[in-house]
């Protein structure tokens, strides 16, 4: 069974990198409650929650979340929302650091916690990033073995590569969507390829690598937005492709992506979990390779093998079209009077969306493909199994994982058709009604990140000031920025009182020059 344990490691790797995840998210979701959701907050949780004389299944049934059995157990909606953000931190570390508890149970666990977290989070938990972490967390249940009843799942099984498929077909959505919706919202940014321009210095938490990335030249800056283009809506066709190594440029190419964003930008673990849904890209003998403990792999030998030359064409054929695409769609050009590479948006909306309504249902068609391919390996690994029991008990658990990710690819459909309208049409009624029955529980979801570019008047930032005269005014930050700006605090104005009057101005904010400073 050799064959069977081909993820094994990209597996655990999936894992463990979720479980840090968690760590991420209950972590920073703890320390904002009492501003956020507390009896003083900007939104408190305690509005959500109103229990109106029903019974306990009534209540799960209209918002299911675990918060409702906080008064039974003598604690208002805050204190649970932080017991249950301290047993989600506490529940990932152990899954983080230890191999035995990474359980579809203590998966289940989580998921379920942050699912309750959400369900009262309001417009603070409603980020596509949160989104995408509840429905990866429900296919971690499908992916994690069964170890704590002891009585399940070995190391292997062979339905592994069906529910990794899931999590692969999640990436591609994820992917494929934010690179549509640039396109599809017609921001002129996007369309000018000038978008990063003003991302830079407009986005939320801008990091010291922004600064650094927003002095780089114009014409970077457009080539740059290209390379978004390529990695977002081209390379994702590539996690279905049938060579590894296609795979691997793939997930590469995500990770790169993922790691410029990480420096330029801090949004959360957002592109951490990106990240971690790469992992399904992987196979056991490339994290083998990274550990230092590869796995022996026939080589092609010489003469090589028709099948390897013929892999080895396909897949320089792959980087060809790639390339002509790219060249061809966005009008790459060589100044070399100048030394730069131009580029422009060589397409019309009307040629977008032409293209895209010709080929969203085509993709679908692909990953059914792709998913069919995976769940006859899997049953022919189930059929591999020795002994009767022992493969009895590897099919009923195939059907039901099959059973479980056809249903899921299904349901997915609809927020992903969405994207194409047309498209979204033809799906069966039965697709679109099932999707309504699960929505609220979050397990799948429509993604589109930076569908249009904010900012570009400039970033709007709100300063107060304080004064006691109310006619002259000055900055009033809080204390540790007094520190971080003036040494000697006896100097600043309000040190001694507090102002007498307080206004608010509204700024616009833009990154000084290298000469300004930052």
């Amino acid at each position: 069974m050799a064959a069977a344990a081909e993820l094994a490691r990209p597996r655990a790797l999936f894992l463990a990198g979720l479980a840090a995840v968690y760590i991420a998210a209950f972590g920073s979701l703890y320390v904002q409650i009492p501003g956020l959701y507390g009896r003083r907050g900007l939104l408190p949780a305690r509005r959500v929650l109103r229990p109106a004389g029903r019974g306990l299944w009534q209540q799960l049934q209209d918002v299911p979340t675990l918060l409702w059995l906080g008064p039974r157990l003598g604690l208002d909606t805050e204190q649970a929302m932080e017991l249950l953000c301290l047993l989600g931190t506490l529940g990932a570390l152990g899954a983080l650091l230890c191999d035995a508890l990474r359980d579809c149970l203590l998966f289940a666990t989580l998921a379920a916690f942050y699912l309750s977290l959400y369900q009262v989070g309001q417009v603070f938990l409603y980020f596509q990033w949160d989104s995408l972490l509840l429905e990866a967390g429900f296919l971690a249940v499908l992916v994690a073995p069964l170890r704590l009843l002891r009585w399940g799942s070995p190391a292997w099984r062979p339905h592994d590569g069906v529910t990794f498929w899931a999590v692969r077909w999640l990436l591609f959505r994820l992917m494929f969507a934010s690179g549509v919706v640039k396109l599809s919202s017609r921001c002129p940014t996007w369309w000018g390829l000038t978008a990063l321009t003003y991302h830079y210095e407009s986005q939320c938490i801008p990091t010291p690598g922004a600064w650094l990335a927003h002095q780089l030249p114009l014409w970077f800056q457009k080539l740059s937005v290209v390379g978004t283009y390529v990695v977002e809506v081209a390379v994702p066709v590539l996690f279905f492709a049938p060579l590894r190594r296609l795979r691997l440029f793939a997930f590469y190419c995500q990770v790169l992506l993922q790691v410029l964003i990480i420096l330029t930008g801090n949004y959360n673990f957002f592109n951490a979990l990106t990240i971690v849904l790469a992992s399904s890209l992987l196979d056991e003998q490339h994290v083998g390779r990274w550990l230092g403990r590869p796995r022996k792999r026939q080589g092609a030998g010489w003469p090589p093998r028709p099948g390897w030359v013929l892999g080895t064409l396909l897949e320089l054929s792959t980087y060809g079209l790639l390339l002509c695409w790219t060249v061809r769609c966005f009008g790459l050009e060589l100044d070399w009077h100048r030394r730069v590479l131009e580029s422009r948006v060589a397409f019309t909306y009307h040629e977008f969306t032409t293209w895209l309504r010709t080929v969203t249902l085509p993709l679908v068609g692909v990953a059914f493909l792709s998913l069919s391919w995976e769940i006859l390996v899997a049953l022919y690994r189930c059929f591999c199994v020795r002994g009767c029991f022992w493969k009895l008990w590897a099919t009923l658990q195939w059907a039901i994982m099959a059973t479980a990710t056809v249903g899921l690819f299904a349901v997915s459909l609809v927020p992903f058709t969405s994207i194409e309208h047309e498209s979204s049409t033809k799906l069966w009624p039965g697709v679109q009604r099932l999707f309504g029955a699960v929505e609220r529980f979050q397990l799948v979801n429509s993604y589109g990140l930076f569908r249009r570019m904010t900012g570009v008047g400039g970033r709007p930032e709100v300063i107060l000031e304080g004064s006691y005269d109310g006619h002259s005014w000055t900055l009033c930050p809080r204390p540790a920025v007094i520190r971080l700006v003036q040494t000697d605090e006896s100097r600043y104005p309000f040190h001694a009182r507090p102002p007498t009057f307080l206004r608010a101005q509204l700024y616009k904010y833009w990154f000084g020059g290298g000469s300004e400073g930052r």
